[in-house]
């Protein structure tokens, strides 16, 4: 007997009417803006006859997807499919993986490496990991660069992070304390993120040439990284504009096999009032994504051009 492969299993009109009602709820409830958030509710509503011809779970996470994602287009808003059933505890699929892909991917360093005129090299790939699961990876590190001339991040593919990563990496880099941005909840009081005191060790510090490198890929907390650093004046960022994606998420089971991810919180940068939603980071220096490291090089390393950031640059 041939078994029907889950994502093409029919689905019912009742079925969908549920999930698109319980969709809409948890958007209105949870969704960072609340104005964006009664609209998107009232657009899922409105459209339950067009999602209802759906005629798989596949489907219709593209075609609720689509409707979140028509207001404000927030990358981070969206129901995907599984396959597999979800956890009967509701757990969050993507969180609970992340264990697994710190492990196989070495906590996210990907390379190190020396370059010629002594220029430090670090990158990280897939995402910035919890401290808990990478912390002491990264440290590693970053003490392994700390004695470069010039350091370059490579942020290229990274496509998540963890805040807390983000503020480690930033405690090797700043030479004091430094305000990174206050997170915005709806639900909850805002929250400031500051890198911590340079911590004891070995580290690259704050006033050595720094460049980070971007891609269309760089999205979420590696656009984090890239932004604050490119705003405090702290690295030059060189590479394509990054995806765009500024708001922190959670996960809601709505169906067996539909997990809906709401953006629940929005970043303010310090120095510029805003974040990179919608907008990407917009590199110093732009040059295709495969080039960027050659050019990165070329700027930590010419007295002339390594200036920390785009203050620097257009000075």
């Amino acid at each position: 007997m041939t078994t029907l492969d889950t994502r093409e299993q029919p689905v019912s009109q009742v079925e969908i009417a549920e999930v698109v009602a319980r969709t809409a709820e948890l958007v209105d409830e949870h969704y960072v803006f609340p104005d964006v958030a009664a609209r998107l509710g009232g657009l899922l509503r409105a459209e339950v006859d067009r999602h209802q011809r759906a005629p798989s779970w596949a489907a219709l996470a593209d075609t609720l997807t689509r409707t979140l994602q028509s207001v404000n287009g927030d990358r981070h808003l969206g129901v995907r499919f599984h396959d597999r059933p979800l956890p009967e505890d509701g757990g969050d699929p993507l969180a609970d993986d992340l264990p697994r892909m710190a492990r196989a991917s070495l906590g996210g360093i990907h390379r190190v490496e020396r370059l010629p005129d002594n220029v430090g090299l670090l990158r990280i790939e897939p995402a910035l990991f919890s401290p808990t699961l990478a912390g002491e990876a990264m440290t590693a590190a970053l003490r392994l660069v700390a004695d470069a001339d010039a350091l370059i991040i490579d942020l290229r593919e990274t496509i998540g992070g963890d805040p807390e990563m983000e503020v480690l990496v930033c405690g090797h880099l700043f030479d004091r304390p430094t305000h990174l941005y206050t997170m915005r909840q709806r639900h909850q009081a805002d929250r400031q993120f500051w890198s911590p005191a340079p911590p004891t060790g070995a580290r690259f510090g704050g006033d050595r040439p720094l460049a980070v490198l971007t891609s269309a890929t760089t999205f979420s907390g590696g656009e984090s990284l890239a932004y604050a650093l490119q705003q405090h004046g702290r690295a030059t960022v060189v590479g394509e504009r990054t995806g765009g994606g500024a708001h922190p998420r959670t996960g809601f089971p709505v169906h067996a096999h539909l997990h809906l991810s709401v953006p629940v919180a929005s970043p303010v940068n310090p120095v510029t009032g805003t974040n990179w939603e919608g907008t990407g980071v917009v590199p110093d220096v732009e040059v295709p994504a495969a080039e960027a490291l050659e050019a990165a090089a070329a700027v930590v390393t010419d007295p002339a051009r390594r200036g920390k950031g785009r203050t620097a640059l257009s000075s």
